[in-house]
C-alpha cells in the first residue's frame, strides 16, 4: 500500500493493474494451452490474477512458483514484479525478478524495474532514515506471505528511533533432528551447503556458482550499486582446482581454496593466510567475453621500434671499429639505450584498458627484468647474461633479439565419464623462447629456434614458477587469469552454459556491467643489460609478450578419465542441493 493512499483507491488501482496483468499474461497462457474459456474450478492463472487483484503478492508468488512450466512461471514472475513495483514495493519487485530463471527475461525485467520511477532519481545516501525501503526489504525477504498487508499475521511499521517488528505468527519452533548422527547426517552435509556464512573464513574448497553470482551482480546493478567486496574477489578464491557442472540445479561451479584477504604493500588484494592474490570478478568477465564473443585468443606483445633497432645496429657497428676505453663504457651504454628508446606495447583480444591487460604487461615486463639480471630471480633461476660462459679466444653470442613469452601450462585436465566435473593440473604458466635475427634495417626475423642459453632460462623460469609467483605476486595473478581463461574455454567447448540456459548476458553487456578501466599501457622502457667477458661488451635486448589461445589449448589438452572416482566424489560432495536463496558461494 502506498503511504497515504486510501483503501478504496488502493483497491481500485489493484483491480485495474490485475486486469492488465490477467489479459497480458494469464489469458495468453490459457489460449495457448487450449484451456476452456470457463470452468467450474478457476484455472491457476485466474487464481493468480485474483490474488493480484486483492494485492496478495505472497500467495500469488507461491502459486506461480508451483507452476511446472518454467517459461510460464517466469512470465508470471515478471508480471508479479511489475505489480509490486507499481505498488511502490521496489525491493519486493526486484526480489521477484531476481528469481526469474531465464536470463534474457530476467534481464528485461531488471531493465524495466531499474528504469521505473520508483527506482529513478539520485542513487546513494540519504539525509533521513529510509524506513519505507527497510520495511519493504524485510517484508520481501522474511516470510513474504506472512505480513498483514497480504493477509498474514505479521505487522511492521516505522517507529521513533528505528523499526518496530511484531513477529507474532512468523516464528515457528524448529525441533532438533532426532537422528543427529549416522548416514542421514553425512548425506545431508555432503549434498547441501555448509554452515559457514562468513566469506572471510578459511576454506580448503570453496565453491562459487557463476550463474548465481551473475544473478546477484545483476541485482546490485538494478539497485544502482557496484558488486560488493566479496563479489569483486570471488568469495576469496585464490586458485581454481575444479570446474563442476550441475545441470539439474543450473549451476556451473568453480572451486578452490579461499579465505580472508587484505591489500599488500602495493594495494594488491592477497590472501591473509597464504599471501596469494585473490581471483577477480573483472578478470572473469573479461575472459568470458573473450570466450563467448571473441575467438578465445588474447595477449600482449612488447617489441622494440624497428627504426630504433636499426640505429642501434649502426651505432654498434661504428663503435666496433675501435676499442673502447674503460672510461668510455658508461657513455657508450647510455648512447645505446638512447638509440633503442622505448618499446611499444600491443594488446589483442581484450580491452587494453582493463586490469587483466595490465596484469599481462606487468608480468611480461618483470619476467624480462629477471632474465636480464635487472631483478632478482629465485633459487635455480639465473639470468641469461649470467649463464653465458665463453672460453678465452672464443666469440660471445651474437647480439640477436631474444624473445621470451608466457603461455598457459596445464599438464592435463581430469574429467568424469559424464563430463560434469573437471580438475586442472599443472603450474598454469610457462615461458617459451626464440632467437630473432636482426637485419641492417632493424627488421626482426623469426628463426623458429632458440639457442641453448635462451632455452635454459625459459626452462628454469617455468620449472621454478611457483617459487617466483610466491616472491612476485604478479606472476600468481597471471596464473589466475590463465586458470579463468581455461575454465571459460571449457565452458564454451563443452557447451555447459547452453545446457543450463545461461548466456552470461548481464556480464557480456558492456553497458550493464562496467569492468574497471584505466589508462591503456602503450610504451615501456627497453629492457637492456650488458656484461663484460674477455674485455668485450655483451649487450642483449629482449622482446616477447603473453600469448593465450584458449580454444586451441582446450582442443589439444589431454582430458584424462578419472579412474579412481575422486572427481565423482568431489562433484557429489560439492552439489548445491538446497543452499540459501541468496547463496552464490558455499563451503
Amino acid at each position: 500500500m502506498k503511504r497515504g493512499e486510501s483503501a478504496a483507491s488502493q483497491a481500485q488501482r489493484w483491480r485495474r493493474l490485475a486486469g492488465r496483468l490477467f489479459w497480458s499474461i494469464g489469458l495468453a497462457w490459457l489460449v495457448g494451452s487450449g484451456a476452456p474459456a470457463s470452468s467450474a474450478e478457476p484455472s491457476v492463472d485466474q487464481q493468480i490474477s485474483a490474488r493480484l487483484a486483492a494485492g496478495e503478492f505472497g500467495p500469488a508468488r507461491r502459486m506461480a512458483d508451483q507452476l511446472a512450466d518454467p517459461a510460464r512461471r517466469d512470465n508470471w514472475l515478471r508480471g508479479i514484479a511489475a505489480a509490486q513495483m507499481e505498488s511502490g514495493s521496489r525491493y519486493a519487485a526486484l526480489n521477484t525478478a531476481f528469481d526469474i530463471q531465464n536470463g534474457d527475461l530476467r534481464g528485461q525485467a531488471m531493465d524495466e524495474l531499474a528504469g521505473h520511477p520508483v527506482l529513478g532519481g539520485p542513487r546513494g545516501g540519504a539525509a533521513l532514515a529510509d524506513f519505507d525501503s527497510l520495511i519493504e526489504l524485510i517484508t520481501a525477504t522474511i516470510a513474504p506471505d506472512s505480513w498483514d498487508d497480504v493477509g498474514g499475521p505479521g505487522a511492521i511499521e516505522s517507529f521513533p528511533g528505528g523499526v518496530y517488528v511484531d513477529t507474532t505468527g512468523l516464528l515457528r519452533r524448529v525441533d532438533a533432528d532426532a537422528d543427529s548422527s549416522g548416514l542421514a547426517t553425512v548425506r545431508r552435509r555432503a549434498t547441501s551447503a555448509g554452515v559457514n556464512l562468513d566469506v572471510r573464513r578459511r576454506a580448503p574448497l570453496r565453491k562459487v556458482s557463476l550463474p548465481r553470482l551473475e544473478q546477484h551482480v545483476q541485482m546490485q546493478w538494478a539497485l544502482g550499486r557496484r558488486p560488493d567486496d566479496a563479489m569483486r574477489h570471488l568469495a576469496g578464491l585464490e586458485a581454481i582446482r575444479y570446474l563442476l557442472f550441475y545441470p539439474d540445479t543450473g549451476d556451473i561451479v568453480i572451486a578452490g581454496p579461499a579465505g580472508d584477504w587484505q591489500p599488500d604493500s602495493t594495494g594488491r588484494p592477497v590472501s591473509v593466510a597464504t599471501g596469494k592474490p585473490t581471483l577477480r570478478l573483472d578478470d572473469l568477465v573479461v575472459v568470458l567475453r573473450n570466450a563467448f564473443d571473441g575467438d578465445g585468443r588474447f595477449g600482449c606483445s612488447i617489441n622494440p621500434v624497428r627504426e630504433n633497432v636499426a640505429q642501434v645496429q649502426r651505432y654498434s657497428a661504428e663503435s666496433a671499429k675501435r676499442s673502447l676505453q674503460p672510461s668510455e663504457r658508461d657513455a657508450w651504454l647510455a648512447g645505446l639505450r638512447d638509440r633503442l628508446g622505448k618499446q611499444t606495447i600491443s594488446i589483442f583480444g581484450i580491452d587494453p584498458r582493463t586490469r587483466t591487460a595490465r596484469t599481462l604487461v606487468e608480468a611480461d615486463y618483470h619476467m624480462k627484468l629477471v632474465g636480464m639480471g635487472l631483478a632478482d630471480g629465485t633459487a635455480g633461476v639465473t639470468s641469461y647474461l649470467d649463464r653465458i660462459q665463453v672460453n678465452e679466444g672464443e666469440r660471445p653470442p651474437a647480439m640477436d633479439v631474444l624473445r621470451w613469452w608466457f603461455t598457459p601450462n596445464f599438464d592435463h585436465v581430469t574429467t568424469t565419464k559424464t563430463r560434469d566435473a573437471f580438475q586442472l593440473h599443472g603450474s598454469g604458466v610457462r615461458v617459451l623462447s626464440e632467437n630473432e635475427l636482426l637485419t641492417e634495417r632493424g627488421e626482426r626475423v623469426h628463426t623458429g629456434t632458440s639457442d641453448a642459453l635462451n632455452q635454459e632460462f625459459a626452462h628454469s623460469f617455468t620449472k621454478h614458477f611457483d617459487a617466483l609467483a610466491t616472491r612476485y605476486p604478479v606472476y600468481a595473478e597471471l596464473r589466475n587469469v590463465f586458470q579463468l581463461a581455461l575454465v571459460a574455454a571449457i565452458i564454451r567447448s563443452e557447451d555447459l552454459a547452453a545446457r543450463v540456459d545461461w548466456d552470461a548476458g548481464h556480464w557480456r553487456q558492456t553497458d550493464r556491467f562496467h569492468v574497471e578501466l584505466g589508462e591503456a599501457p602503450r610504451q615501456v622502457q627497453s629492457v637492456i643489460n650488458h656484461r663484460i667477458i674477455n674485455r668485450r661488451h655483451i649487450v642483449v635486448g629482449v622482446s616477447g609478450g603473453v600469448a593465450v589461445d584458449a580454444n586451441q589449448f582446450v582442443s589439444t589438452t589431454r582430458f584424462e578419465l578419472d579412474q579412481y572416482g575422486q572427481m565423482t566424489s568431489s562433484h557429489a560432495s560439492s552439489k548445491p542441493r538446497q543452499p540459501p536463496r541468496d547463496a552464490w558461494w558455499w563451503d
